[in-house]
Order: C-alpha cells, then structure tokens, then sequence
C-alpha cells in the first residue's frame, strides 16, 4: 500500500477493496488512515452514528469527524451530537454548515423549500457544504451500509469519488454490517441510543423531512416520507460525486 505521503493510487484502491471485503471495520479504518494523507469521517448522528464513531474513537479520537448542521435538525440530535461526542472523547467533531442559514435560504427561495423541491434543498443544505469541507482532505468514511437500501447494496469498501473537480477516496468501514450487528455492538458496548429511537425514529434526519416508523415499515420509510426520494445526495455517485 502507498505511504501515508502520497494518494494511493487506483490499483492500491483496486487492491484494498478486495483484501479489506469482510475486514473488521476497526482494520478498515486504520487503512484509511494510514494510505489517505487527509482522512476524515461524516456522520450524521442519526440512530446508528454511535457504532462507527465509537470505532473511531478506538483508532484514534484525532480523526476529525464532519457533521453537516443543516440548521433544520431536531433538538435531540444535536443533543446527541455532543453526548457522543463527549462520552466517546472525540476530540476533533467540526460543524459544517451552508452557505445560506434557513432564513436567508428562505427569503432567495421561498419558504419549505424542503417540501416543493428537496433534492434542492438537501443541495444547498448537505451536498454542496460536504463538497467544500472535503476540499481540505483527501479522503473520507461514511457509516452507509450495503443492507439500508436497494441503492446501496453495491457499495465498495474502499472507491474513488469524484467532489469539487477533485478524485477523493471513500471507504465504508461497516459497508458489509446488517442491522443486527449494529444492534449487537450497540448493546456490547453500552452505547446510547439516539434520543428519538423509543419514540419510533429509526433513520434521522432534518425534522421537516423526518417521521417515525411504525413496526414493520422499512426501516427509512420515515425519510422524506410521501416524497420520491431516497437519498440525500452525499453518498449517491456520479460524475461530480
């Protein structure tokens, strides 16, 4: 593998996508940081953030951790965004916010943007503030896993993306994880469920967009629900991402 000097290159990625498939993720991310110059992990912290940042936490506690502060979050998240932070002594957790706050976006856009058309508002709001935090880095994890939905079922553990004109690396440390063995290392590890799981919310995002599940529903049928739409736009890929 390249040296933590230089980008690996595309057949060191080639190659570490194929020796880390089913890899411990605590091995995942320990590659990443040693072969990305300028590593850095997204979270949401949603209702499963704690499982990867509490890996993180065990690789090292330096690794600055994004969170996209759309302004739009519930309360409770946000709570929960500085209890794990806190509890797991992650010591480098930056907010990234848009260009516009919610009352400028709604006065050039009009207001509930987020209902009339909300893949524009997750691009002002997620896509677009990712793209320029990640212009001081080279690379970057995320917690998608194959299982959550029928668009992330191909995710590699180790790709190359494309962001700002610039090739990143993007590496999903607990890409071959299922619900079960994120439930599992939530309880080994004593980690706290977000403050709005018992009330039915299993997948977390902005409060506009966002409701609780009832049993039996897919787990993200609670996202921009009534709406055709299943992903933010971060960890969809294409040309310019």
């Amino acid at each position: 593998m390249s040296t933590a000097l230089e980008l690996p290159t595309d057949a060191d990625v080639r190659a570490a996508a194929i020796e880390l498939e089913g890899a411990p993720a605590t091995d995942v991310l320990r590659w990443a940081a040693t072969a990305i110059p300028r590593f850095c992990i997204t979270s949401s912290f949603g209702a499963d953030a704690a499982v990867l940042l509490s890996l993180v936490a065990e690789v090292d506690p330096d690794i600055p951790v994004l969170f996209l502060e759309t302004g739009f979050h519930f309360a409770e998240s946000l709570a929960y965004r500085h209890q794990l932070a806190d509890l797991l002594g992650l010591r480098a957790v930056i907010d990234v916010t848009p260009a516009l706050t919610v009352e400028q976006q709604a006065r050039e856009h009009g207001a509930g943007l987020y209902l009339r058309d909300p893949d524009a508002c997750c691009a002002l709001r997620k896509v677009a503030p990712l793209d320029d935090a990640l212009a001081g880095y080279d690379g970057w994890a995320t917690g998608v896993r194959r299982s959550q939905t029928a668009e992330r079922a191909g995710t590699p553990i180790v790709t190359t993306a494309t962001t700002g004109g610039r090739v990143l690396l993007k590496v999903a440390p607990l890409a071959t994880w299922t619900a079960a063995d994120v439930a599992g290392h939530r309880r080994l590890h004593g980690l706290p469920p977000h403050p709005l799981a018992e009330r039915g919310f299993s997948s977390i995002g902005c409060a506009p967009c966002t409701r609780a599940v009832a049993p039996g529903e897919d787990p993200r049928s609670g996202r921009w629900a009534g709406q055709s739409k299943t992903e933010c736009g971060i960890h969809l890929e294409g040309p310019e991402r």
